[in-house]
């Protein structure tokens, strides 16, 4: 090679003549300077041949170079080309008629530093990182540890490192017991780097963490802040991290280098081969694992005060306001999964004085057993409360947590209206039925509590009619992601390649025989479903499933063919005995069962904060039962890093309707939702991620294109099936905007 050769790589020099000239015999990618970086970009060129020429110079010529600047820089004219253009890719022939040009690069320009905090706003770190490895031909990362849920995010381009022989670097320590000893396995395995750990337990010296690119082009880049490789540093809002520019602040760079090489050198990080030292660093994790905090305290009924998180906290005090200030005694709580609307209702219970009379309404009993528990911790009274469901019945009617069923089945007449001063109904939703509607009739308490975590109903109607349509208190799915009030989920959608298209669609569904038939007539989805697995989950031994299913037979099938598969499981639904239901979802703790595939049992209510993976197996439209689905997932524990959620997605009816769990999910308009299809959902809650494989991905962009052509004859059916609503809740219930109204004439019209 020349002395004056341009290196192959990525570049984003001015294109000025003597530049052109050495490209005459390579192939490489030029581009317009934007418009809004060319001032930036003609500066920093200026400024570079400027600082050269001073440093040349004794101190006393250079305010004369200053002064000569209008007449030439340095005695040599280099003119920038027209345009102006900068170079962005430079490649070599490698044998006749072949040449490999790469344009991969990220949103934050190679020239450029930047600070990225992983909001809305700023590229995300995974998405620069993924860009960043595609193009670096030398790769060094310094991290307290490595977790798998980092790795796979970056897995295509870790495996082309390997590919391209760049060398990979990797320095870690055994932190908290944070490290994944399977992701460092990999990285030396599958991913070819060198990896060093300090075994180091009872202190942590390392703190820093940062990558290093280093290019041939002279393009280098550094990434340093507060990421380890994990889920959290790639994704998560509260991790900072500055964006250095070897071309920028080629000082800083180097000083990275020379640094890392130090640390490379040290004794104190120990080469790591996974045959040899799987035993020391295991080890090492467990003992580094039992200094760690375990964060909140477990509180009994051993009088500990339970206290309000700050987000409970500020909607109990908006019930306050509601009814000490606007006179509402008629409130709706409405917060997501996981956000502890129990806890909520008892602390406002707490605070009432004189412990008033009380009914607490759910319709399981597990949801009332959870219920009566979580009262007593919040009022330090292991005697408080009675149930009345199933063969347990009240002796002194006081404060009673009673089923929906059995309050109907004795009769309400036997209650008097103002027998209970506080009336708390559970999954508000559920309201519209006639068993709710006629207790809400009949009772006549001073305080009505509702709880929910999604007021509208897939048939249209919405439970806020019984608060003259108010929410007092809102958070939802959403906003709790975004306040890590929850565990962030990876979504997969995956096509399963079924053709649902044919089948029977009514009321909004299709018919659960069909679909039974359909999925339970060959082992072919089941084997998609096991390879995606496989591939999605770490190590599906110790995962805890649940799997939805569209009925019995289908739920069995599933468990039959898994446990066959060699990952326990087992099939309950609303026929299971109470017992067999607390004795599967023991062993799902245990892990000595690793999937429950359920038929509408656990859609809601019940608290199983252990499971980490869920897979959806039924096709449903209703914005209600996805959230409810995923709910069941997004309770945080110490050990779930994140929810894993895979849901399985064939060709639909034209009257399937993916735009209603997506927007739930994303909080987008429908033309916003094709947007995030098509640039890939950067706009999730910070931890979260939505990825649909190709074929998913194409089904659901086009079911969502057509939504946004919605004909008239589509609109009609649409309009009658909510109901008599007025045209703002029908906007709302429908998930429609005003326009497609327009299109298709006017309200008036469509209710004629």
């Amino acid at each position: 090679m020349a002395d004056d050769a341009l290196p192959t790589g990525i570049y984003e020099s001015l294109l000025t003549r003597d530049l052109l000239a050495r490209l005459s015999d390579l192939r490489a990618i030029t581009a317009d300077v934007p418009e809004g970086q060319q001032a930036s970009a003609l500066g920093d060129h200026v400024g570079r041949r400027v600082t050269k020429a001073l440093a040349a110079l004794p101190p006393a010529e250079r305010v004369a170079l200053v002064n000569a600047l209008l007449t030439g820089l340095d005695g040599e004219r280099d003119d920038i080309e027209p345009g102006p253009q900068q170079l962005m890719s430079v490649a070599r022939q490698e044998q006749p008629g072949v040449w490999t040009l790469v344009d991969t690069r990220p949103a934050v320009p190679l020239s450029r530093p930047a600070l990225l905090t992983n909001s809305h706003t700023d590229p995300k770190l995974g998405a620069e990182l993924r860009a960043e490895l595609a193009t670096a031909d030398r790769v060094d990362l310094l991290c307290a540890f490595v977790k798998w849920y980092g790795l796979r995010v970056l897995e295509d381009q870790l495996k082309d490192l390997k590919q391209r022989q760049v060398p990979l670097r990797v320095l870690t320590t055994t932190y908290m017991g944070a490290t994944d000893r399977t992701a460092l396995d990999r990285l030396v395995r599958d991913f070819g780097a060198e990896v060093k750990v300090n075994y180091e337990t009872q202190s942590t010296r390392l703190h820093a963490k940062a990558w290093l690119f280093r290019r041939h082009s002279g393009y280098d880049t550094a990434y340093v802040g507060s990421s380890n490789l994990s889920r959290a540093a790639l994704l998560d809002g509260l991790e900072w991290n500055v964006k250095l520019a070897g071309s920028h602040t080629p000082e800083l760079t180097g000083k990275f280098e020379a640094t890392f090489d130090t640390y490379w050198a040290d004794p104190a990080f120990v080469t790591y081969d996974p045959d040899q030292d799987r035993n020391r660093l295991d080890q090492a994790l467990a003992i580094a694992g039992g200094l760690q905090e375990r964060g909140t305290v477990t509180r009994t009924i051993s009088g500990l005060e339970v206290r309000p998180f700050p987000h409970q906290e500020a909607i109990l005090d908006r019930l306050q306001v509601e009814r000490e200030t606007h006179g509402h005694h008629r409130n709706l709580v409405v917060a997501a999964t996981g956000t502890g609307k129990t806890v909520i209702a008892a602390l406002d219970y707490a605070r009432m004085p004189g412990r008033p009379s009380l009914l607490f309404v759910a319709h399981r009993k597990e949801i009332l057993e959870q219920s009566l528990r979580t009262y007593r911790e919040v009022l330090a009274d292991g005697a408080f409360g009675e149930l009345y469901v199933g063969g347990d019945k009240p002796d002194r009617w006081r404060h009673v947590f009673a089923s929906v069923q059995s309050l109907s089945a004795a009769g309400l007449q036997r209650l008097a209206a103002d027998q209970f001063d506080v009336v708390v109904i559970d999954e508000f939703h559920h309201a519209e039925a006639a068993t709710y509607r006629r207790l809400l009739e009949h009772l006549q308490p001073k305080e009505l509590l509702g709880l929910t975590a999604t007021p509208e109903r897939s048939d249209g109607l919405d439970v806020r009619s019984f608060f003259d349509g108010r929410t007092a208190a809102e958070l939802r799915l959403w906003d709790a992601l975004e306040n890590d009030l929850l565990c962030p989920f990876h979504y997969f959608g995956i096509s399963d390649a079924t053709d649902l298209s044919r089948l029977d669609w009514r009321a909004g569904e299709y018919s659960t025989s069909d679909l039974e038939n359909l999925y339970t007539a060959d082992d072919a989805r089941v084997r998609i479903v096991l390879k995606e697995l496989r591939d999605k989950v770490l190590d599906p031994a110790r995962m805890r499933a649940l799997g939805f299913c569209v009925s019995v037979k289908h739920a069995e099938f599933m468990a039959d063919r898994f446990s066959a598969a060699g990952i326990p499981a087992r099939a309950v639904s609303g026929a299971t005995s109470r017992d067999d239901r607390a004795d599967a979802l023991q062993a799902l703790r245990d892990r000595t069962v690793n999937v429950l595939f359920a038929v509408d049992l656990f859609n809601e209510g019940l608290d199983v904060p252990d499971v980490d993976t869920l897979l959806l197996l039924r096709p449903t439209q209703s914005a209600t039962i996805f959230l409810q689905q995923l709910g069941r997932g997004l309770r945080r524990t110490a050990d779930k890093p994140v929810l894993t959620v895979l849901d399985f997605i064939g060709q639909q009816s034209r009257q399937f309707r993916f735009d209603l769990k997506y927007r739930a999910l994303t909080g987008a308009s429908r033309s916003g939702l094709e947007r995030q299809l098509e640039t890939g959902f950067g706009l999730l809650p910070s931890g979260c991620e939505l990825v649909l494989d190709a074929v998913a991905r194409e089904v659901v962009l086009d079911n969502v294109r057509r939504q946004l052509k919605l004909s008239r004859k589509e609109l009609l059916h649409e309009v009658r099936s909510h109901g008599d609503l007025p045209l703002a809740d029908w906007l709302q219930e429908a998930g429609r905007e005003l326009a497609d109204v327009f299109r298709a004439g006017s309200w008036t019209g469509l209710r004629r």
